[in-house]
């Protein structure tokens, strides 16, 4: 018989590519997961990793027993929503991961509607960085959370999520008021000026490196932040320029001009395969998405 942990390691280390990443994911050590994950093999009878040095992959049978592994924690999933949908009520924690703009603009309202509608419900919502969310989901640190990805940089799905589609927002280019060239869907105009982008590692870095080589320059950095309420106060005391999705746009402080760019930040709303049906995962999907509906409708309103 597999060991259902014993698993779960091993497609966590086809995902994150490293034993070292999958303890700190599950809070082992990387000998301990080596220990799991040997004895996994002796559960199989077969070799599952090959090892080069410090370097482990997936044998065949690895992979295979991966896509099965796959298979049955959405089954589990799946057998667990069923178990909730009989019950009386929805009660217990729901746990929501969402990036900082997120959890300012579209949790409120859909906060306040779970509580009023399902007061049985502990809500408990984390702020973290959309590329944190998969992991959270996989080790059932999260029940839902929300991602993002732009058009000019996608992200690949992770296999072991769904995930459904809530808004596209439009991406603008945030200037001092002052500087009055139009881009006409470009940032070309702002080549010679200073620029204000994100951590280099982050999705809004590697997104503002690559529209700008895409426009034929490098950006001159002057300043690294990933709030992007400290990158408009930036923008508006004259320190560079920056790209801003709508979330982060709307009310924008004085001494701030906003140009549309063609480029859309996408966002989703993600959970364990196999847990759509689940009450609480359901409810939590319908909030979100009439909050984001209603948002947007404010926002173009504004």
């Amino acid at each position: 018989m597999l060991d259902l942990r014993r698993l779960r390691l091993l497609r966590d280390l086809a995902h994150l590519g490293t034993i070292a990443a999958v303890a700190q994911a599950h809070t082992y050590t990387p000998s301990a997961v080596s220990q799991q994950l040997s004895a996994l093999e002796r559960e199989a009878g077969m070799p599952l990793l090959q090892r080069s040095g410090r370097r482990v992959t997936l044998t065949p049978a690895g992979e295979l027993l991966v896509h099965h592994a796959e298979q049955v924690l959405t089954a589990l999933e799946r057998a667990g929503a069923a178990l909730a949908a009989v019950g009386t009520g929805l009660t217990g924690p729901l746990r929501i991961g969402a990036f900082p703009t997120a959890v300012r603009t579209l949790l409120p309202a859909a906060l306040v509607a779970l509580g009023r509608d399902h007061p049985g419900l502990e809500l408990m919502v984390t702020e973290l960085d959309p590329a944190a969310v998969p992991g959270e989901l996989r080790e059932r640190r999260l029940d839902v959370g929300l991602l993002h990805d732009y058009d000019v940089a996608p992200v690949e799905p992770d296999p072991a999520l769904d995930a459904m589609s809530i808004l596209e927002e439009t991406v603008y280019l945030a200037t001092p008021a002052s500087f009055t060239a139009n881009p006409i869907g470009s940032v070309a105009v702002a080549s010679d000026l200073p620029w204000i982008v994100g951590t280099p590692g982050t999705l809004c870095h590697t997104v503002a490196m690559r529209v700008c080589r895409a426009a034929a320059f490098t950006p001159r950095v002057r300043h690294h932040a990933d709030d992007f309420t400290t990158v408009l106060a930036l923008v508006a005391a004259g320190q560079g320029v920056a790209l801003v999705p709508q979330l982060a746009a709307t009310g924008p402080p004085s001494g701030v001009r906003l140009m549309p760019l063609a480029i859309q930040r996408r966002t989703r709303i993600a959970y364990r395969q196999g847990s759509a049906t689940h009450p609480a995962v359901a409810a939590s999907i319908s909030a979100i998405r009439t909050s984001a509906k209603a948002y947007l409708g404010a926002a173009s309103a504004y």
